[in-house]
């Protein structure tokens, strides 16, 4: 509701009485300003929560389909909104999926409003079916930035708002791994918390209205310098160049390896959050694997849905890897118990994740725990292999930049210019690395935002040197 001066009774009676969400008074002049922004701030939250009657995609599979489980992942990440179908349960689903099928169960497929359906597509195929952008407008670009989390979504609003012809390119969905966190507390600005998905679609949004490209399901698979341009191979065999490039790729939960874990992956077994399917587990007992923050807000999350939360920790207390108020909520909520000093061995099941095998680590002690679902948060494995023969890395991986670089004063073997290299710049000049994929970061949601805006700001003292 827009009011004047004097109509604030007027907004507190439709809040009353109609449920008004909100209302501005004036003055808004101007409105390019101060009413439109607001307006399509509104717009967008509504269409992130509203319900309405469905008549869009369809996802039909089985619970423990790994490759549905990725098809919902995918979708619901980018934020297409689609109806999920089980044929364990739905004869109906499951007769019309065998006859496309030609008496097969080849799973998920996914039906389209327009009458189409694809059959275990690929997330390059199904971004395309639902219009996401996947190929770059031009083959040029002021800055490419490789990767969308918090780092790399900070760096597209920067330089797209200030003039930087720009590119990102996401191999899944904007946000990265904090797009998967179902609750951030300690975001600077929100004091309520907001989500993973939340933050990722306000900065998705605010990075598209200053002119980025956004390329999704595309990733850089290689990157090589022909003075004074970078260049980066795509996965679908494009190749972009530019005159920077800021990496972003961030690191991702690294993958259990005990036995029963590899095949029960997506059965039962879940890397991160997994959202998408904490409602099928209401009721029923899951585990959580880790002890840092994200292990921490996944278990606060589960908490709401399943009958129990087994948090299984490799350290003797939580208070050391994870933030207080995480630790105050896990120890307040009913439905968390913390198995301290312990370890997943085995993961046991045929078709679906049954229990898990555990081994206590002071004494050696084996112990079986029944669970229908694990959730795995344990360490961190930086995306760098496109650019592993191209800069330095520490021994894990992780990209080298600016002091770190400086080894005993010396700037790094090839540096070509007169200057030292920039605090995020890495070993090549143009090519800089903000957020968790960099040696010694603070892994941080803030902390890779503000690298992010700093990165784009070293970029532009970099092209005047060049």
């Amino acid at each position: 509701m827009l009011t004047a001066y004097a109509d604030t009774e007027a907004a507190i009676a439709s809040i009353n009485q109609i449920g008004l969400d909100y209302y501005l008074m004036k003055p808004w002049d101007p409105p390019e300003l101060n009413l439109y922004p607001v307006l399509d701030d509104l717009l967008s939250d509504w269409a992130a929560n509203v319900t309405l009657p469905y008549d869009g995609i369809r996802v039909a599979g089985t619970l423990w389909s790994s490759s549905s489980h990725q098809v919902k992942d995918f979708l619901a990440r980018n934020q297409i909104p689609y109806q999920w179908l089980d044929i364990d349960t739905d004869a109906e689903t499951r007769a019309l999926v065998e006859a496309l099928n030609a008496g097969a169960y080849r799973l998920p497929v996914v039906f389209f409003p327009d009458g189409t359906s694809l059959i275990e597509p690929a997330n390059l195929e199904l971004a395309e079916k639902v219009g996401l952008q996947t190929q770059a407008g031009k083959p040029f670009y002021d800055l490419i930035i490789i990767g969308a989390g918090p780092a790399g979504l900070a760096a597209a609003v920067y330089g797209g708002s200030e003039g930087l012809q720009t590119v990102m390119l996401e191999k899944e969905a904007t946000g990265g791994q904090a797009g998967t966190s179902s609750r951030i507390e300690n975001y600077l600005g929100f004091p309520q918390g907001l989500t993973g998905v939340d933050l990722a679609r306000r900065a998705t949004s605010q990075a598209q209205r200053f002119g980025v490209e956004i390329l999704r399901a595309i990733e850089g698979v290689n990157v090589r310098v022909e003075d004074p341009y970078r260049y980066v191979l795509l996965s679908d065999g494009a190749e972009l160049s530019s005159h920077a490039i800021i990496i972003a790729t961030g690191v991702s939960v690294r993958r259990l390896e005990v036995p029963g874990v590899s095949e029960l992956t997506g059965a039962g077994v879940y890397y991160g959050a997994a959202l998408t399917e904490a409602a099928y587990y209401r009721g029923q007992d899951v585990v959580v694997v880790g002890g840092a923050n994200s292990a921490g807000q996944g278990a606060m999350f589960f908490s709401r849905y399943a009958r129990m939360v087994t948090m299984i920790v490799r350290a003797s207390a939580l208070e050391l890897g994870m933030s207080q108020y995480l630790v105050d909520q896990i120890k307040a909520t009913p439905n968390i118990q913390v198995i301290l000093r312990a370890e997943v061995v085995e993961a046991i099941g045929i078709d679906r994740l049954e229990a898990l095998r555990l081994c206590n680590i002071d004494t050696g002690e084996i112990s079986t725990l029944a669970t229908a679902a694990m959730f795995v948060f344990i360490g961190a494995m930086p995306h760098t292999e496109m650019v592993a023969d191209v800069v330095e890395r520490d021994s894990s991986g992780f990209l080298l930049t600016g002091p770190d670089l400086m080894e005993k004063g010396i700037r790094p073997k090839g540096w070509t210019l007169k200057r030292d290299p920039f605090f995020l710049e890495t070993s090549v000049p143009g090519i800089f690395a903000a957020g968790d994929v960099r040696h010694r970061s603070v892994k941080r949601v803030a902390t890779a935002v503000g690298e992010g805006a700093m990165a784009v700001a070293l970029v532009h003292q970099y092209l005047k040197t060049v």
